[in-house]
């Protein structure tokens, strides 16, 4: 027992002022140390509750998050903590995230018996103008709150960028936003080619199609397997002169 929980508990039975003179305490001290009692009883239920947060976040997890992504998920749910503090918990908790190596996702996949379009272009990667031949490709970038999946669209003869999507999940949806981007933004005249490797989105598994006749081709009405990217293709190109 401290002084002044000794004074404290004695004080209805001796003066204050006596009680700390026999336990070599300032009357100040005493009362300064009892005006903080409600805080520090706040403070500890404060952590309490904090500690069952980290450590209900933690379970869902399935112990995979260190202090900075218990940290981050705490924000998403409106709890501003510092990240030492989270930290501190965690290590006293004895909460600690397993180590374990991310297996890489699969973008690529050939074992499926979906129908394939012709390869155009066999390996014969170049384009005299632009617009005429299209490249896909799917990556994939490690965050905090797991795997962002990026597609994206080059033009074989300048090398630009002319369309991509970014999504957390490999889903057709990905590679469909990403090419209605392309043909909205560039609005290429017939007949260009669109190559890719054949990736593991459902229904949306080719090599190149071919845009001819100001729309799809029977390959590419196939492989586009979306509502939203046919008509964006059957658009056709933009009249010269159009903004």
């Amino acid at each position: 027992m401290s002084r002044f929980a000794f004074v404290a508990a004695e004080r209805a039975n001796h003066a204050v002022a006596a009680l700390c003179r026999v336990v070599g305490a300032s009357v100040s001290g005493f009362y300064a140390w009892l005006r903080a009692i409600p805080l520090t009883r706040a403070r500890a239920d404060a952590e309490a509750e904090l500690r069952g947060l980290i450590g209900r976040i933690f379970a869902a997890r399935r112990r995979a998050y260190g202090s900075r992504r218990v940290h981050a998920e705490l924000r998403r749910e409106g709890r501003r903590h510092s990240r030492r503090r989270v930290e501190r918990l965690m290590r006293e908790m004895g909460l600690q995230a397993r180590r374990g190596r991310r297996r890489p996702p699969r973008t690529t996949d050939s074992r499926h018996d979906l129908p394939v379009a012709p390869n155009l272009l066999d390996r014969h990667f170049d384009a005299d103008r632009p617009d005429t031949v299209w490249l896909a490709d799917i990556s994939y970038l490690p965050t905090d709150e797991g795997w962002l999946y990026l597609a994206a669209i080059e033009d074989l003869a300048t090398r630009e960028i002319v369309g991509w999507s970014m999504a957390d999940h490999l889903r057709a949806g990905l590679c469909v936003d990403a090419l209605v981007m392309a043909l909205q933004r560039r609005r290429p005249e017939p007949g260009l080619v669109h190559h890719s490797d054949r990736g593991v989105q459902g229904g949306f598994k080719w090599l190149s199609q071919r845009l001819d006749r100001g729309g799809c081709g029977d390959y590419s009405k196939a492989a586009f397997g979306s509502v939203r990217a046919g008509r964006a293709a059957v658009a056709g190109p933009a009249p010269r002169g159009a903004a």
